[in-house]
């Protein structure tokens, strides 16, 4: 509800200034073009989104990510020990993981809805899981940054996947800095 607000009120507020600081022409104009500009960079996204969604449902029905859940469950078992319990919650977190070390962030939204609804159902002692599992999907390391490579590729970039170093160092990083917290937090405020 409040990014309804948010977004009227700069619409709106753009608008205005966009009036009075140009003529009404070159207004209608830059509004006319970046609606233009939207819509075809919508199209130029939706097509990688769905390459890669279809490629997250190949690995999934080739068994690729059930081999990576089991990989995974180890440290998600550590990370989570109460949801480790039920299954079908495990499964929603790995799953969300997966996807997310795919770059999927479309498709892994849906499983750390799951999950996260799994773990809030757990009650009063899981509320750090939900924690750590917000602030693992939010941060979460990319080891192929489908996403940004998308976006790069739709503006014109020669080579997308050539920022790979630095999103592996960042993603890491991000996600170790924001796991401590948690866990500093959950302690502090105890």
């Amino acid at each position: 509800m409040f990014l309804n607000y948010f977004l009227t009120i700069a619409l709106l507020l753009s608008t205005f200034f966009a009036l009075f600081s140009a003529s009404p022409t070159e207004a209608g104009n830059a509004l006319i073009g970046g609606a233009s500009a939207a819509v075809s960079f919508t199209l130029e996204l939706l097509g990688a989104v769905c390459l890669w969604s279809a490629v997250m449902e190949l690995l999934e029905r080739s068994g690729a990510v059930k081999a990576l859940t089991r990989l995974l469950a180890p440290l998600l078992r550590r990370l989570f020990p109460l949801s480790s319990r039920d299954g079908s919650i495990m499964a929603a977190i790995s799953e969300n993981v997966s996807a997310n070390l795919l770059g999927l962030g479309n498709a892994a939204t849906p499983a750390g809805i799951r999950a996260a609804q799994g773990i809030a159902r757990l009650g009063e002692p899981a509320k750090d899981e939900l924690c750590r599992l917000v602030v693992l999907n939010t941060a979460s390391i990319q080891l192929i940054p489908s996403t940004i490579a998308a976006v790069r590729a739709a503006n014109g970039a020669a080579s997308a996947f050539d920022i790979m170093p630095a999103v592996w160092f960042s993603s890491v990083v991000s996600v170790a800095v924001g796991l401590a917290m948690a866990k500093l937090l959950a302690r502090v405020w105890r």
